[in-house]
């Protein structure tokens, strides 16, 4: 017999799903960045905030050496 999960209960299974979302290597975006509004913690949305922004700020990076290769090779 299965019992049907409560809503906080989802909402916990979810969280956690996201958490490990955010592992190494896994941008933090999509998914997590909507649990984290939807659960409406202040200080987990800056630190989620900082973390998109500075991986951002990588693919953005990475994407000016790929511009610059591509121009190389006269693209």
């Amino acid at each position: 017999m299965s019992a049907k999960k409560s809503k906080s209960a989802k909402k916990s299974s979810a969280a956690s799903k996201s958490k490990k979302a955010l592992g190494p290597g896994l941008p933090p975006y999509g998914i997590p960045i909507r649990d984290a509004i939807d659960r409406g913690n202040a200080s987990e949305m800056k630190s989620l905030a900082a973390r998109t922004r500075k991986y951002v700020a990588e693919l953005e990076r990475a994407l000016k050496v790929l511009d610059g290769k591509i121009s190389q090779h006269g693209g």
